[in-house]
């Protein structure tokens, strides 16, 4: 089951039913207005959205229509909350040694974690906004998924069973103004912009293999201007899985349903896989050379994420968006 939400009906959205192949959907208001509304009572709705969902797969759906990814927001237009991990040891471990530190042995045990802006996320195919090229524009590739209610103190088996929805992310991050807002010792903000995710989101039972309770094993493919320069192992290297990840999230506080946890910049060892951020290539090249030399994003760069199955068929469909500058406030 595949599910997204129509740039309309106020912030939230309207929640459609998109086919598997991406290409048609259809509201449902009778079962939930909106993907939180969802969320909220997934346990009576999700039956009834699957039943659409292969109803709409068999085209027996006499409302449906041809699907416009244009006309997408982020799955969840907004959200109660949004915790973004770091996962992928092989990226903190770059990021350290490329300033010549080495990285806490607690990193192997302790996922490291910070909590994003989620009051409003990016469409697939919006653009992203910035003031100026000199903050460092990048892109990150993620996965992310969704949970319902989550208890305080939940262990990560118990978190297995909460994870309803997986989507694809794209973490944009303002590399440039991150250093001096750690050093203050009080963690993101300027350097984390609004966040945009895949066109759908998709029930972990239609993932099939690829899928194993808490990782997800599929390529993430990341294509700039045009050129591949990632096609990345969700699945390989992955230190906490996204129930450690869940568990650490609600060690001192109950999730709400529709939280969203992220898996971090999806990283290899294998440096023939590339790379899902350009922050990852810089770090090699200082380590290598002494110096950075690829630039980050600058205006009308565009980014494209995407991950198939193993058929090669879009499972989230694309993050496609296109660095612009951002106009003065009015």
């Amino acid at each position: 089951m595949k599910l997204g939400s129509l740039k309309e009906g106020g912030r939230d959205g309207t929640l459609v039913v998109v086919s598997s192949d991406l290409s048609r959907a259809v509201r449902v208001p009778k079962i939930a207005a909106t993907m939180q509304a969802a969320i909220e009572d997934w346990e009576t709705l999700a039956p009834e959205l699957r039943s659409v969902a292969r109803l709409l797969d068999d085209g027996k759906v006499p409302d449906a229509f041809a699907l416009d990814v244009r006309t997408l927001a982020s799955p969840f237009p907004r959200a109660y909350q949004w915790a973004d991990g770091s996962s992928y040891l092989n990226h903190v471990e770059l990021v350290r040694k490329a300033r010549g530190a080495e990285m806490p042995p607690s990193f192997l045990h302790d996922p490291l974690m910070y909590q994003g802006g989620s009051d409003r996320f990016l469409g697939p195919t919006d653009p992203i906004p910035a003031a100026s090229e000199d903050w460092g524009i990048d892109f990150e590739g993620e996965v992310a998924v969704v949970v319902d209610d989550v208890p305080m103190g939940i262990s990560a088996d118990r978190a297995r069973a909460h994870i309803k929805l997986v989507m694809l992310v794209n973490d944009v991050s303002l590399r440039n103004l991150i250093p001096n807002e750690l050093a203050k010792g009080f963690g993101f903000f300027h350097g984390k912009p609004p966040t945009a995710f895949g066109p759908v989101a998709v029930d972990p039972t239609s993932l099939g293999e690829a899928w194993d309770g808490g990782k997800l094993h599929l390529p993430l493919i990341s294509t700039l201007n045009g050129k591949q320069v990632g096609n990345t192992d969700a699945g390989a290297d992955m230190q906490f899985d996204f129930p450690a990840l869940i568990a650490h999230a609600a060690r001192t506080r109950p999730l709400s349903a529709g939280t969203i946890i992220g898996s971090g910049t999806v990283s290899n060892r294998d440096r023939s896989r590339g790379w899902s951020c350009i922050a990852e290539v810089r770090m090699i090249e200082t380590i290598e050379e002494g110096k950075p030399k690829t630039p980050f994003m600058r205006f009308g760069d565009t980014i494209r994420l995407e991950m198939p199955d193993s058929s090669g068929r879009s499972v989230f469909g694309a993050i496609e968006q296109t660095v612009v500058r951002a106009g003065p406030a009015s």
